[in-house]
């Protein structure tokens, strides 16, 4: 009988031909935001209730696994209101949608569900305000990302969008008074220096209480950083078009960890990793993608979690999923005998969003 100890496998029950990892650091927080949360549970209880197709405007988030796992279950993801059927069930993504996207919707669609971030609502109705009082808005934002799109198109004849500073430079003089404003998933390595530069252009520019930067994203950046500086290299979990995974990639990198991996799966991870390994995972990527990672890096001495914030944010259902559940309960509750006045309420926030996206796959 051999005495070395047996080769670690992945997932797949395939043996893995990394052997060489000491330990992994895992952040925390990471993976599901608050917001992505609210929106998968929000899908996939639309998924329950309604005959399928469900329509979902856009991505509900960003991430192949989930997005390929919602349409497994008949969700059509569709780029143009126009292509959802009369009468059928739409969900908005969570990333915000035009005004007219969610007029459109709410005329063609039988029960429409909008999914949006509360975080991104704020910059909306900031926005909104602000251009209302006769503001030009200068928005810091990714070209065509979904987040930015709908926001601009709140208030579009007074917006500006840059993501460097030549485009600050390159804004024209005005004499209206200026806001600054920011898509909520950008690093503040993204958002620091063109804000510097806005209000160097415009020193009376106003600005928001509270910063635009989604909470989230801000602690999951603080994670990558401690990471950073004590790994030989960093595992990122996500897809390339999450804004905020790329930023968590971006800042390893600025950090000085040589060795970086973006991945959507574990198929994807170099076999050559060796020493300490930092795990983290994007605001949309799955608890799971990240456990099957760990499976796969066995780690030797096991996995150290790194703490930087306590994080414990939670956005209840949209309005119109509340109402359903509660239709829903009631009329369970009177089916099989039971009172309406003590019965229990359902425990939303006790329901993790990642124990519902496994449960899509049975």
């Amino acid at each position: 009988m051999s005495d070395e100890p047996p080769s670690p496998t992945t997932p797949l029950g395939q043996p893995s031909t990394v052997s060489a990892v000491n330990k992994v650091l895992l952040a925390e927080p990471r993976g599901f935001c608050a917001g992505v949360e609210m929106a998968i549970k929000a899908l996939a209880w639309m998924v329950r209730s309604f005959p399928g197709p469900v329509y979902c405007y856009h991505e509900i988030v960003h991430n192949k696994l989930v997005v390929n796992r919602f349409e497994a279950q008949g969700v059509v993801f569709v780029d143009e209101i126009s292509d959802v059927p009369p009468g059928s069930p739409i969900m908005l993504s969570a990333h915000g949608s035009a005004p007219e996207v969610v007029e459109a919707a709410r005329a063609r669609g039988s029960y429409v569900v909008d999914s949006v971030c509360p975080l991104v609502t704020k910059v909306h109705h900031e926005v909104k305000v602000r251009a209302g009082k006769g503001y030009r808005i200068v928005y810091i934002g990714h070209e065509g990302h979904e987040e930015a799109v709908g926001t601009m198109a709140v208030a579009p004849d007074s917006i500006d969008r840059v993501e460097s500073v030549d485009e600050v430079e390159a804004l024209a003089a005005t004499d209206e008074p200026v806001a600054l404003l920011a898509q909520t998933t950008l690093s503040h390595r993204d958002w620091e220096d063109v804000a510097v530069a806005v209000k160097g252009r415009f020193p009376d520019v106003w600005t928001p209480g509270r910063s635009d930067l989604c909470f989230a994203t801000t602690n999951r950046q603080a994670a990558i950083e401690e990471l950073a500086h004590r790994s030989d290299a960093i595992v990122v979990i996500g897809s390339a078009n999450s804004s905020n995974t790329v930023a968590l990639e971006k800042l390893a990198r600025h950090e000085g960890c040589e060795r970086v991996y973006r991945v959507n799966t574990v198929s994807e991870l170099p076999t050559d990793l060796v020493g300490v390994v930092g795990v983290t995972a994007g605001a949309s990527a799955p608890e799971e993608l990240v456990e099957a990672v760990i499976e796969f890096l066995a780690p030797v001495n096991g996995c150290e979690l790194v703490v930087v914030t306590d994080e414990d944010e939670y956005f209840p259902p949209p309005r119109n999923i509340r109402e359903l559940q509660a239709s829903i309960e009631d009329a369970s509750t009177v089916l099989l005998g039971g009172s309406l006045l003590d019965r229990p309420g359902m425990d939303d926030r006790s329901l993790p969003a990642s124990a519902v996206l496994a449960s899509l796959t049975r």
